[in-house]
Order: structure tokens, then C-alpha cells, then sequence
């Protein structure tokens, strides 16, 4: 049995739709990626995917659980805090696909992630899964000396072998200043094996001048594997001290770029965790985002997602 948590934030996510309307959903970068993660390996009875957060006890955290359940995502590792609530944002999505965000988080129950009592139990049992993710918005989230219990928790877990991936998933609103950003996330390096950036990102916190720069910095920070994102050009693998360049998926008309990358995560981390090469990986993880950007909203359509049995 292969066991993967993804640690994160989850929030309520209003979409608004043609009419004017608002759909009420959820989604949560590190919670898409443990959806498509589940999707992309339905069916196999070796692979299990968790969840790791914090929510409340209304009746809308209630309803995310019940439908993570419904994706094949665990909530064993799912801390319900009396009297909390989860975050929201609203997207708003241009004429091109392009999208803004609007959030109300600040009181969310994430925060205590880490920290509350209720939460001990979680950090305990990281350690015991074979692949652990996490991104810099999970950082954001939590609490300084919270984001230090992770990071020892994360220390032991790649002790023990696990696989531990990273997205950096630059946020400017949720960080003080970059060099906040930069400091946090520099911290998680040495526990990293699987770096999964996406450029623009990179270019905005570090500077970086192209994606090999980018592999570059990861590869001497001590990262064996990293896969930069470059959307419709594709992905740059640096593994096993090669450099490789992957196309995207078949180009089409973005109707939402929404969690596009959060997908080619989970097809790229779960084809590896199967066996597959970085190469392989990542074309499997652009098969998956190229399906997710046809679609509004974080989590497409089931019957949309492609299984691991049809990526490239």
C-alpha cells in the first residue's frame, strides 16, 4: 500500500457563473491535488490518499468532508475545531481564462493547524506515510513555531524514506513581504526530495531569469528531483542530473486556468509514486492539468479526469 498525505487549507470557493449567480464549492491548492491524486488512481486498492487540515464544526465543513469521502480523499486526518470556521474566496475569471482572487481567511480554522490540541495527533502520524505534500500557501497558513513542528515532522518522515514534494505556489497577499516568503520556504528545502514549482512563481519571488534557473537554485539547495511548471510550454525535469524538457498536452482555448497546476502535481506525483520516470511523470501531469484548465472551477467534472490507465 502506497500512503500519500497532502497538508493544507481547504476553503469554501464561490464561482461565479454566466448569469451572474455564484456556485458554492470548495477548494484549497494542496485539497485539489489530493482529489485529482485520488481520481488519477481509482481503482487501485494499493493507493490511498489523505488529507491533512483543520475545519470547523458548521455544517459547510461538515458537507466538505462528506464530499471528499465521496473522492476517495481519507479525513481521518481531518481536525474539527469547536466553534471555527473554514476560509472563503470568490474567482473572478476574464474573457482569456485568467482568474482573480478575492479571500476571507483570516479567522479560518487552518490557522490553529499545528497548534491546537487537536491537531497533536495529526503531526504524529506524518511520519507514517510514504509521500507526504505540502505547499508554500500551507506555510502561509500556519503559525511560525506551527510551520517549525512541521518542518521536524517532515525531517523525520524523509529519515524513514518518505517522499516529501514541495510546491512553493507563490501567493504575495498571504506573506508579509518576499523576503518572508523567501525565508519560510528556504527552511523546507533540506526536507524536500520532489520540487514542483511553476516558473512565474519563481521569476516573481526569486528573480529567476528562465525555468533552468529556477531547477538550478532547487538542484543546489538539495533537491533531487525538480519539475518546473511553465503552463503552455510545458515542464522542466531536472532528475538524476539531467535536464529535460516536456511538452504540454495537446493545446486548446483555456476556459479556466484554475488549479491547473495543482492537477499536473497530482498526475506527476502519482505517476512516480507507481513506478513511473520523471519524464513519464510529467507528461502525465500535463495530461491532467490539460484537462482540468477545459473546465470553471478548482475540481472538475469525475467523468473528465483522466485515470492513471490513460495518461501518457
Amino acid at each position: 500500500m502506497t500512503r500519500i498525505a497532502a497538508i493544507g487549507e481547504c476553503m469554501l470557493e464561490l464561482t461565479r457563473r454566466d448569469d451572474g449567480g455564484f456556485n458554492l464549492g470548495f477548494g484549497g491548492d494542496t485539497l485539489n491535488t489530493a482529489i485529482y491524486l485520488a481520481r488519477a488512481a481509482a481503482g487501485r486498492e494499493d493507493f490511498a490518499v489523505d488529507y491533512v487540515t483543520a475545519l470547523g464544526t458548521d455544517p459547510m465543513s461538515g458537507e466538505m468532508i462528506s464530499a471528499w469521502r465521496g473522492e476517495g480523499v481519507g479525513t481521518s486526518r481531518v481536525a474539527r475545531l469547536q466553534g471555527r470556521l473554514p476560509g472563503l474566496y470568490l474567482i473572478r475569471t476574464d474573457d482569456t481564462g485568467e482568474r482573480r482572487f478575492f479571500y476571507w481567511r483570516g479567522e479560518a480554522a487552518v490557522r490553529s493547524l499545528f497548534r491546537a490540541p487537536e491537531t497533536e495527533a495529526l503531526l504524529q502520524a506524518l511520519p507514517g506515510y510514504d509521500a507526504l505534500y505540502f505547499s508554500g500557501i500551507t506555510l502561509a497558513v500556519l503559525a511560525p513555531e506551527a510551520r517549525e513542528r512541521l518542518r521536524s515532522a517532515l525531517e523525520t518522515a524523509r529519515s524513514r524514506g518518505c517522499l516529501v514534494a514541495f510546491d512553493s505556489n507563490y501567493r504575495p497577499a498571504l506573506w508579509a513581504d518576499a523576503a518572508a516568503a523567501r525565508q519560510a520556504m528556504g527552511e523546507f528545502l533540506p526536507v524536500t526530495s520532489l520540487a514542483l514549482p511553476t516558473f512565474e512563481d519563481e521569476r516573481a519571488l526569486h528573480g529567476d531569469a528562465d525555468p533552468a534557473a529556477t531547477a538550478a537554485r532547487y538542484a543546489r539547495a538539495g533537491v533531487a528531483e525538480v519539475a518546473v511548471k511553465r503552463g503552455a510550454e510545458g515542464c522542466l525535469v531536472w532528475a538524476e542530473e539531467k535536464l529535460v524538457s516536456v511538452p504540454a498536452a495537446a493545446r486548446r482555448a483555456p476556459v479556466d486556468t484554475t488549479a491547473a497546476g495543482d492537477a499536473f502535481n497530482a498526475g506527476y506525483l502519482a505517476a512516480r509514486l507507481l513506478g513511473a520516470t520523471p519524464e513519464r511523470a510529467a507528461r502525465a501531469g500535463a495530461a491532467v492539468a490539460g484537462a482540468v484548465i477545459g473546465h470553471r472551477g478548482a475540481i472538475i467534472p469525475r467523468e473528465a479526469t483522466p485515470n492513471l490507465r490513460e495518461l501518457p
